[in-house]
């Protein structure tokens, strides 16, 4: 029997959207599974508030593909979490790498690059990696809410991208108090620095734990004007970064 193959029109995803505003989680990641299969994958930074989303997701397809960046930069804690949870849930974890042609000017600049161009950094670290890792893909989970950044306020439950990608955010219309009560419903684990103060955990040398009165994500870039990392901005639409090209932009940011 042939595979039927959900055909992916902006009209189509336009309407799917919109009737999508009123499902639950669950539901949009079920209707995912069931259209695209091992056509999908879905990333994860194995924060506190993202085990919601990843707990969901593996009721539902215990095996799919979970894609996780590996910077070089994460905390300690960030990784031996991933560890342990990949371990006691019997997760399918795929690292992530930075492509092998920047090891020269990562060996160079590596310590400099997250505070002098954390653009660039976000880019080589973490933007070509998950550009990579979704290339023949049908279908890409993702866990940002509308309650983070006024730029991810502006996304819809289904974006499909210039390459015909399909990146669907099921928490979209989630907030911090759901991510909680799902959490103490299903007595989820918690990433060791929460405790700390650290509410929104990226890598080491552009995050700090946040005030109390603070936004959850006050401490990702702070002073640097700076919110989102490049998945999911234009960013993630740009193709290649010739490294003598990044390295040529890195020095003149270095003088000035």
């Amino acid at each position: 029997m042939s595979k039927i193959v959900f055909m992916v029109t902006p009209d189509l995803i336009d309407r799917l959207a919109r009737i999508f505003e009123n499902q639950s989680p669950q539901d949009i990641i079920a209707w995912a599974v069931a259209q695209f299969n091992h056509d999908l994958a879905m990333s994860s930074s194995f924060q506190t508030q993202s085990l919601p989303l990843l707990h969901m997701t593996v009721q539902i397809m215990p095996d799919i593909r979970i894609f996780f960046i590996n910077t070089g930069y994460h905390f300690w804690d960030t990784l031996i979490f991933r560890e342990q949870l990949a371990r006691e849930w019997n997760l399918n974890v795929i690292d992530l790498y930075r492509d092998e042609r920047w090891e020269v000017f990562r060996r160079q600049f590596g310590k400099e690059l997250p505070l002098i161009d954390p653009n660039l950094c976000c880019f080589i670290h973490k933007v070509q990696p998950m550009q990579k890792a979704v290339q023949g893909l049908r279908g890409w989970i993702t866990g940002i809410r509308r309650d983070q950044t006024k730029v991810r306020a502006q996304a819809r439950i289904l974006e499909l991208q210039n390459d015909g990608l399909l990146k669907i955010n099921p928490l979209l219309n989630w907030t911090r108090t759901e991510i909680e009560i799902y959490r103490d419903a299903f007595h989820l684990p918690e990433h060791p620095m929460l405790e700390k103060g650290y509410r929104s955990i990226g890598c080491a040398p552009c995050t700090r734990a946040v005030c109390p009165g603070e936004d959850d994500r006050a401490g990702r870039w702070a002073g640097r004007n700076k919110t989102e990392c490049g998945l999911h901005t234009e960013m993630f639409s740009q193709k290649d970064l010739d490294a003598a090209v990044a390295q040529r932009t890195f020095l003149l940011n270095t003088v000035s």
